[in-house]
């Protein structure tokens, strides 16, 4: 399942017993874990978790497009659908879905900043709240994906406009100016009212990605469309979303914390080593 979903986009979701909303086409599938003993979760880069809970008879099978199914349609109970693979679940005792709070990305209360799909958005809010930010010392990554900002940003987006914007995604919300957030918070609406009724991903600069496709998100190892550098990723966050970015390129304002020192040798093996040297072969 997670060959055939996670970092793809999806085109197609249907579960005829769902309890909560349904993702929609082209979010992408970033987690797909156990929990538990009998539960089997899928995680939305927009916050949407999938719970599937498994019974005796119940199995989640992953075919090619076009494929026959081994088992009968009437005991479908959730499918996923890409361009080139569905994951079938069948006989779950439940299907529900949820959005699961995380502390991290949304640290504050008050109330929801605009949702940036909608075309009459106040897009001088979300900088305003960008650039108020209570906790200074947040990354602008979290940020981004705080509902308190600005509703649509998922992880994919704020990959795609960190790039786009050529920040650190170990940057400080406190180290930005207010020409960085009017920057940050137009590139992100830009994205999201694209892909608002696009089921492929559209380009974060047209100038310098390819018609179709993202910039970092999915592109570990590749070559950076703007500087040819290797996309590189890390798990961030309490359920280890991928962060991807470019080190060549996006180095404005970078905060990462200095990689640790190698932990100096006990005094006893140092002395042991010295005289290890010493001795004659």
């Amino acid at each position: 399942m997670r060959t055939a979903l996670v970092g793809h986009p999806m085109t197609h979701f249907d579960a005829p017993l769902l309890v909560g909303p349904a993702p929609q086409p082209g979010s992408m599938v970033e987690i797909v874990e156990p929990r538990g003993r009998n539960h089997l979760e899928v995680v939305w880069d927009d916050g949407i978790v999938l719970d599937t809970q498994l019974k005796s008879k119940s199995e989640w099978h992953v075919y090619r497009q076009g494929a026959p199914w081994r088992r009968s349609w009437d005991q479908l109970r959730a499918s996923i659908q890409t361009e080139d693979f569905v994951a079938v679940c069948f006989a779950a005792s439940h299907v529900e879905t949820y959005r699961s709070p995380d502390v991290s990305r949304h640290p504050i209360g008050g109330r929801p900043g605009p949702d940036l799909a909608d075309p009459h958005a106040d897009l001088a809010q979300a900088v305003a709240a960008l650039v108020g930010y209570p906790n200074a010392e947040a990354r602008v990554r979290d940020a981004l994906t705080d509902a308190h900002v600005m509703r649509g940003v998922g992880n994919v987006f704020r990959c795609e406009v960190l790039w786009g914007a050529a920040l650190s995604p170990w940057a400080h919300v406190g180290d930005i100016t207010h020409d960085d957030a009017v920057e940050l918070v137009a590139v992100a609406e830009r994205l999201v009212r694209a892909n608002r009724s696009s089921v492929r991903p559209l380009p974060t600069d047209p100038a310098r990605t390819p018609e179709t496709g993202l910039a970092v998100y999915g592109r570990t190892g590749q070559g950076c469309f703007r500087c040819h550098d290797s996309v590189e990723a890390v798990p961030v966050g309490q359920r280890g979303r991928m962060l991807y970015w470019c080190p060549g390129c996006q180095t404005r304002l970078d905060r990462r914390p200095p990689a640790p020192r190698p932990m100096d040798p006990h005094p006893a093996a140092a002395k042991y080593l010295s005289e290890l040297r010493r001795r004659p072969d």
